[in-house]
């Protein structure tokens, strides 16, 4: 320690009416507890713990039986924003529900590893972004998707209204549990971004004033499947 981080570290001591510490403090412990770390809820549990923290955040959710069935909400929902831009990943089951042919008036397009600038333009003019999520976390009401060539980060972020769905059984209980699975990975393996939403974007300034959807969708839904 030099002679000047022990003067400052003296003088902290001194206002609070302290000894100079003489040692570095230990710590015997290091990250989540162990029985945190075992905590886990039952499917349903996880279903509910996780709508209500997303609706608390200001997202809407909905639980459907099959992907069908989510596709039919799909075209509903377009209808009924009147949406001409649809953005959607390059992800299988997206491309299985054949957007294209149930939504003839709007324009549906799929995300790809080939002219970045003309799709991060197509996303940002979308009136609806749809992505299948990696995981789902119960207990903050959060998602996880992943970036690369076939999932861009632009399509849950540019559109106005964004759909994520998720299988039930990516639907983790603690946030713990969705970051392990990314420990060990090879370089080569990890995605290029790995990024969270909890709800609709929300931005504050300095008096206070929430304003919804500035830096992302204003509106979000999380489609459960399962």
């Amino acid at each position: 320690m030099s002679d000047q981080q022990q003067a400052f570290i003296q003088m902290i001591s001194n206002r609070l009416g302290r000894p100079m510490p003489s040692e570095t403090p230990r710590h015997p412990f290091k990250g989540a507890p162990d029985f945190w770390k075992t905590y886990e809820l039952d499917l349903e549990q996880r279903i509910d713990l996780f709508r209500d923290n997303w609706t608390k955040a200001g997202g809407h959710s909905f639980r459907f039986s099959t992907m069908d069935d989510v596709k039919r909400f799909i075209v509903e929902q377009a209808h009924s924003l009147q949406a001409r831009q649809v953005v959607q990943q390059n992800q299988p089951e997206l491309l299985a529900l054949r957007l294209k042919e149930h939504l003839p008036s709007c324009k549906v397009a799929t995300w790809s590893p080939g002219n970045r600038d003309e799709l991060v333009a197509t996303a940002a003019s979308a009136d609806i972004g749809i992505s299948m999520v990696d995981q789902a976390v119960a207990h903050t009401g959060s998602i996880v998707v992943t970036s690369s060539g076939n999932t861009g980060r632009s399509v849950s972020l540019l559109p106005t209204v964004f759909l994520a769905i998720i299988p039930v059984d990516r639907l983790k209980t603690r946030l713990g549990e969705a970051l392990a699975t990314y420990d060990g990975r090879p370089r080569k393996h990890f995605p290029a971004g790995i990024h969270f939403i909890s709800g609709p974007s929300r931005s504050a300034d300095i008096e206070n004033d929430l304003t919804i959807g500035v830096h992302g969708p204003g509106v979000v839904f999380a489609l459960l499947v399962g």
